[in-house]
């Protein structure tokens, strides 16, 4: 892990969407819910080893039985970092990809939590990533195109 501090981290898009609200609050036989999660990490380099980190998650919520969205969330939550001199790409990518998401999570976790209660749903707190995984999924994936 090449050597990093985050200067400083910050909410950069945020959309919350219920377009069933309020008839799914009135039908009791609504059913199950079925919930996708979509990750992304984005990097945008600059001048002096200053990077941006964009942590993109989309939840989107389903119903099982017609397919009505209960709700979207999608948000950008961003890093600004500071790193020092790396020479290896190899470990400059894995704290960017790896090390800082991890601790930009929490935020994330944390602000889809307070979105989900405070729209009248049940508090829906997101299970801990694991980006060393989705970084190596990724880089499979990669390979076998």
């Amino acid at each position: 892990m090449a050597k990093f501090n985050i200067i400083s981290q910050f909410l950069k898009d945020i959309s919350f969407e219920s377009p069933n609200v309020p008839e799914l609050f009135f039908k009791q036989e609504n059913g199950q819910a079925k919930l996708e999660i979509n990750i992304d990490i984005q990097i945008k380099g600059a001048e002096n080893n200053l990077f941006m980190v964009d942590l993109i998650t989309k939840a989107h919520s389903k119903l099982e039985k017609d397919d009505k969205t209960v709700f979207l969330i999608e948000s950008t939550y961003s890093g600004l970092v500071q790193m020092e001199e790396e020479k290896d790409e190899e470990i400059k990518k894995r704290t960017l990809l790896i090390n800082v998401p991890t601790l930009l999570f929490p935020s994330v976790r944390a602000l889809i939590a307070r979105l989900t209660s405070e729209s009248g749903f049940p508090t829906f707190v997101m299970q801990p990533v694991d980006f060393e995984k989705l970084y190596e999924d990724k880089k499979l994936q990669e390979k076998q195109k």
